[in-house]
């Protein structure tokens, strides 16, 4: 018997079997095909690399140099000839010409990313308010989501009025395949119709879509330098304080010790770290990885 034949003949047995199984009890062994497969890929999808877990503080920034941080943007790569991301006086500055990020060199799981940032002078240009994110999990070669931009990650969103909103960023891997970036939340609807993180409230998933924090004003017009009645951020000139708890498959947001989101069932579950940059002037004094407790 050939190895082909053997496979058909062991295809056909598992079919007979699967329909031998009583109706009401499919529905539960698909259900567990499913969870084992989620299980199977809710780890980093570099096939060289098993994401490291933090058992002490991890510092992403030493306050004199890039340290192992590695930069990418969509202009020239993995060069920065004109100096996007530089440090001075123990800060680093991300000047916020093009599109882009500073990445951690390994990846990472069971992590709280903790970051303090404010905002510098330089803006896009344009009316509406600064940008930028901190962007977690993020799996798929460089530039490989956002036209080149990002990688495939969950973006904790820093613009103004929006900081702690969560954004499920797709792209694709080394082989071209979509790599399936999404999340599930517990939500309430406002007036608007936008969906706010709310404990206890309608469970929703979200593929290439934004979860708005818990008290993102409705109806905000995102102008620049504008802010929301109930922001919790830090007003303009100062820095403000954003942990990003990854624990398994759960992502919770932290700004300034105010829990202002959260969502579970997120995948990826695990990998790198990213400091975006994305049109505006961002200064960062703290880039650190804590154990989760």
């Amino acid at each position: 018997m050939t190895n082909h034949s053997h496979k058909h003949n062991a295809a056909d047995k598992s079919l007979r079997t699967y329909h031998l199984i009583r109706p009401s009890c499919r529905f539960l062994v698909m259900r567990h095909l499913l969870l084992f497969a989620i299980a199977c890929f809710s780890v980093p999808l570099f096939a060289d690399e098993t994401p490291i877990k933090p058992s002490a503080p991890v510092t992403l920034f030493n306050g004199k140099d890039l340290g192992d941080l590695k930069v990418w943007l969509r202009d020239s790569k993995a060069a920065d000839p004109k100096g996007v991301f530089t440090v001075k006086d123990g800060v680093i500055h991300i000047s916020g010409d093009g599109f882009g990020y500073a990445r951690t060199e390994k990846a990472y799981r069971d992590y709280s990313a903790v970051l303090e940032y404010k905002w510098g002078q330089k803006t896009d240009g344009g009316k509406y308010v600064r940008n930028s994110g901190l962007l977690v999990n993020a799996n798929g070669p460089d530039g490989g989501a956002g036209k080149g931009a990002w990688m495939s990650c969950i973006e904790v969103q820093l613009a103004q009025g929006c900081e702690g909103d969560l954004i499920g960023i797709r792209g694709a891997d080394e082989k071209g395949q979509t790599v399936p970036v999404r999340l599930f939340a517990d939500v309430a609807i406002g007036p608007d119709k936008k969906p706010r993180w709310k404990e206890g409230g309608e469970k929703r998933e979200f593929v290439g879509r934004q979860l708005w924090w818990s008290n993102h004003e409705p109806f905000f017009k995102e102008l620049l330098d504008t802010r929301g009645k109930d922001d919790v951020a830090s007003p303009l000139g100062e820095w403000t304080k954003v942990e990003c708890v990854c624990e398994g498959s759960t992502i919770t947001v932290i700004v300034n010790g105010k829990t202002v989101n959260k969502a579970y069932d997120v995948f990826p579950a695990a990998g790198h770290v990213l400091l975006q940059c994305e049109g505006h002037e961002l200064c960062v004094r703290k880039f650190e990885l804590l154990p989760v407790k």
